[in-house]
């Protein structure tokens, strides 16, 4: 599904990754953790196709596709999908429309007719009964005046809509109560298949309490420099980052 060779990138003169490797399964769920400042975030950013980084050496396959030339409406269509650490706001553009012109324009790239208007207030009906979303909240405007949790709800609604092959969620559990958390984290246990794959990026453990990884990696300082299973976040839980610190200056 995913296989980052040896992914250097920069912003500027600063080299932030500095040799990634990762490879990730369809039907699998990978954790990313690590401090601040250690490139999660700018690896999310970079295989999305974030233009303000800059890729220096590596490879990004999806799908056995050498992406890292292809923009990010180019990786969307082709089935990549960001959820936002603060998804911005789009004021008189409802939640319905969004997502009607966003499944419209990838099925257009794919060489794909429009979903017609019947079939496609079905598709939402359908996944909005199945992530918990009252029929009030896809008429308002995307983002507009939603609550941290309402935000983050509308993008695994919009993960849900979109079915991607590979979801990658940055820090969706920022500014998230127990209770949002768990409806988020819901939301995308019902969504993980055999056909798709999920990366979560996230400082804490809780929210791997709620959505179980095969494999959680430790980013440091640019590079992956421990992975393991679950078990890890708990280590790293009770250790806290100082002990991989510890280790890598050893």
């Amino acid at each position: 599904m995913l296989s980052i060779k040896n992914l250097h990138a920069s912003i500027g003169d600063k080299e932030i990754l500095k040799g990634i490797n990762l490879e990730v399964k369809a039907g699998e769920v990978h954790a990313i953790m690590g401090p601040n400042g250690a490139g999660k975030s700018t690896l999310s950013a970079i295989i999305a196709g974030n233009e303000n980084y800059e890729v220096t050496q590596g490879e990004i396959i999806l799908d056995n596709e050498d992406i890292a030339e292809l923009g990010p409406e180019e990786r969307a269509h082709k089935g990549v999908f960001l959820s936002f650490q603060y998804p911005v706001e789009i004021p008189g553009v409802s939640v319905t429309n969004f997502m009607r012109t966003a499944i419209n324009e990838t099925r257009k790239a794919n060489g794909k007719e429009e979903m017609p208007a019947n079939e496609m207030l079905k598709v939402i009906r359908e996944k909005s009964e199945l992530l918990e979303i009252d029929r009030k909240f896809l008429s308002r405007s995307l983002n507009e005046g939603f609550s941290g949790g309402e935000k983050k709800r509308n993008e695994i609604f919009q993960m849900a809509m979109l079915e991607p092959k590979l979801a990658i969620l940055d820090e969706t559990d920022s500014g998230l109560d127990i209770d949002a958390l768990r409806i988020v984290a819901n939301g995308v246990n019902k969504l993980k298949s055999d056909k798709n794959a999920i990366v979560v990026i996230t400082h804490y453990q809780r929210l791997l309490d709620y959505i179980v990884p095969d494999f959680v990696h430790v980013l440091y300082n640019g590079k992956i420099v421990k992975s393991g299973t679950k078990e890890l976040a708990y280590e790293l839980e009770e250790k806290g980052y100082d002990w991989i610190k510890q280790e890598q200056e050893a």
